[in-house]
């Protein structure tokens, strides 16, 4: 694939020389050519001192011929802009921002961008080590999270509905085996069940015990 990766820090650096090492044709872009030090001599790709949302910057790195785009640089509104430029000026086939402030993760979303956000990310693992859960936050909102978990035995052979709390505890899907389901409020849950639910911030006490 040919990438173009847009911003040399700690996350750039790292992904361009993944990429490079990965047998990938890689360009990196950065306003400041020192940032290019971070670098290893694992990487093999081309490195461009520019703006990343400049269009005549994008052109030179072969964006008209990419098969995908990464905006990480450390500013949301930068990568916001690199992202909608390569994806509504170029149309790139696949275009990933990074985002490092939760709360425009709305933003993000309405304006159709693909993003990872590190803080959830890293949020998450910290809580995985301290306190062993269980839980996977898909999409973080304000006040509502689409979340992924394994179902515990206080909810096995239970109807959906039966667990479902309206207003605040929503099952919108369930993985069992090879199948995707989309339940009906009367299918019986069951052993080894992985569910993907809506749910309010302050509902997570209620529906503890349905999770392993």
């Amino acid at each position: 694939m040919y990438i173009i990766v847009v911003g040399c820090g700690r996350v750039g650096s790292q992904l361009a020389e993944l990429l490079s090492l990965d047998g990938h044709d890689v360009v990196i872009i950065d306003k400041d050519s020192r940032a290019f030090r971070r670098l290893g001599a694992a990487f093999n790709g081309v490195t461009m001192e520019g703006v990343g949302f400049d269009e005549e910057v994008l052109k030179s790195a072969g964006i008209e011929k990419a098969d995908a785009l990464v905006a990480v640089t450390d500013l949301d509104n930068t990568n916001m802009m690199i992202a909608e430029v390569a994806t509504k000026i170029f149309n790139v086939p696949k275009v990933v921002a990074r985002l490092y402030n939760p709360e425009r993760e709305g933003t993000y979303q309405q304006l159709g961008l693909d993003y990872v956000c590190g803080t959830i990310l890293v949020a998450e693992k910290i809580l995985e080590r301290v306190v062993g859960n269980r839980i996977h936050h898909l999409v973080l909102r304000r006040d509502i999270e689409i979340i992924e978990f394994e179902l515990g035995k206080e909810a096995w052979g239970r109807r959906v509905k039966d667990i479902e709390l309206p207003g605040e505890f929503k099952i919108i899907g369930i993985v069992r085996g090879a199948s995707d389901i989309l339940p009906s409020p009367d299918e019986i849950l069951e052993e080894n069940d992985v569910l993907l639910a809506a749910v309010r911030r302050g509902a997570f006490p209620k529906i503890k015990g349905f999770m392993i």
